[in-house]
């Protein structure tokens, strides 16, 4: 009888999941997600993350008793699939809530589209650095980190290493990044650490997929750097760290962003990825966290996981769980405005992320206790948050080898304030008046 009833609670989830249950009382969840092609192994898991809370919402009772509809669509992380997707999903069930891109290249050509649809954007980690200035960027959200956060997180530690910014001063720092507008956008920022701290700065673009790059490591040999920054994906992450050990430079002095810092980056490469490290979107491998062992027994137990149970609490997993935990609150956050119990609006929505205040009460009701701090946004502030922390590979796991680091905001703001006022020239905006920051 129990077996029955946990086949029945699977089967329910699924249904609400897939579609079959998809109707206008629920509130609609595109997933734009790629398990194919060459960045499946990292795509497949913060999609998994992303599913399975959204699934565990529905489990809870919904959002204030509405249920979440979903609907998967392959992007392959290209960006002309992405917005074909977008297209595809944006009307469904009543209209998207939100879209998380999960691309920088779909972040960028989606941007544009996002106010003419009303549908806000939520880009968690990724995207646009300047589309924290929700003054300019009304419907992007970079909640909790951009890329400008982790380069600036990642020069602070690197500067306590030394023992002070000071002792960057003639020191050399290599970018190895893939060349696409994710690989460039720490570019701006580490350009400005470079000439206020006075530290050299090498560019070494990598083609995508990134599985070739002997001739960057090469240059890596001969350069000799201090360190090196490696902003990769998929494939790339992989190939730099054998590159690394082939040429013999040292894993402890590089450092990765947090899309080059989960399992699938490192587990082939085991013990040779040992002393890596890099910056983590706050959250790193959190298995024995609250809502991990929430997923397990409410869903894996049951037959209702959507990928292995083994990769449950993993890195690229958690970040698809606070990727889909933090547009739930934006939900929430809307319907204590316009009427609890009710779907909300993609416009309605926005209002929500951008007068989110998920304070700590609220992330441990959420199962985020000891994984995340609190992230409060505003008009002017769409990110939210500028705290990271970085890990390091001890050969079979990441562990956390820092405190918690904080951004400069003198360094930031002036940067995020320069360019998004360039994109609104370029793209003859007008940037929001105080009237309707309360709209």
């Amino acid at each position: 009888m129990l077996k029955l009833r946990h086949l029945a609670v699977a089967a329910a989830l699924v249904a609400v999941g897939s579609g079959a249950f998809a109707q206008a009382n629920t509130q609609f969840f595109p997933v734009l997600s790629y398990r194919t092609g060459a960045y499946a192994p990292n795509g497949t898991p913060w999609a998994n993350g992303y599913v399975d809370y959204l699934k565990l919402v529905n489990a809870r009772g919904g959002i204030n008793k509405v249920m979440i509809s979903y609907e998967e669509c392959e992007t392959g992380y290209d960006t002309a699939r992405s917005v074909e997707c977008y297209e595809r999903l944006k009307g469904k069930n009543g209209g998207a809530s939100v879209v998380q891109p999960l691309s920088t290249g779909a972040t960028f050509a989606l941007t544009e589209k996002a106010p003419i649809d009303k549908i806000p954007l939520i880009t968690a980690g990724y995207g646009r650095s300047e589309s924290q200035d929700g003054t300019v960027f009304k419907w992007n959200f970079p909640l909790a980190g951009t890329y400008w956060l982790a380069a600036d997180a990642l020069v602070q530690h690197i500067g306590k290493k030394e023992g002070g910014l000071d002792k960057l001063k003639g020191k050399k720092i290599a970018l190895v990044y893939h060349d696409s507008p994710y690989g460039k956008e720490p570019i701006a920022l580490l350009q400005e650490r470079s000439r206020q701290l006075g530290f050299d700065l090498q560019l070494l673009p990598v083609t995508a997929p990134g599985v070739e790059q002997k001739a960057t490591w090469l240059q890596v040999r001969q350069a000799k750097p201090d360190y090196v920054m490696l902003w990769g994906w998929g494939v790339m992450n992989s190939t730099a760290l054998k590159e690394a050990q082939a040429t013999g430079y040292p894993r402890e002095k590089m450092y990765g962003v947090w899309w080059s810092g989960a399992e699938p980056d490192v587990k082939d490469v085991g013990e040779g990825a040992k002393g890596y490290n890099a910056v983590t979107m706050q959250h790193g491998a959190e298995p024995n966290s609250k809502v991990v062992k929430e997923v397990l027994a409410t869903l894996h137990a049951k037959g209702a996981g959507t990928g292995p149970k083994e990769e449950v609490g993993q890195v690229l997993y958690m970040r698809g769980a606070m990727s889909a935990m933090m547009a739930i609150e934006g939900v929430r956050s809307a319907q204590d405005r316009y009427g609890k119990g009710k779907v909300m609006t993609g416009e309605q929505v926005r209002w929500g992320l951008e007068n989110l205040n998920l304070t700590q009460a609220k992330i441990d009701a959420a199962g985020f206790g000891g994984v995340m701090r609190p992230v409060s946004t505003s008009c002017v502030d769409h990110m939210g948050s500028n705290w990271a922390r970085v890990h390091t590979w001890d050969g079979k796991k990441w562990a956390f080898s820092s405190d918690w680091l904080q951004a400069d905001e003198q360094i930031l703001k002036p940067l995020v304030k320069a360019t998004a006022a360039k994109y609104a020239a370029d793209k003859k905006l007008t940037p929001r008046t105080p009237a309707d920051c309360q709209s």
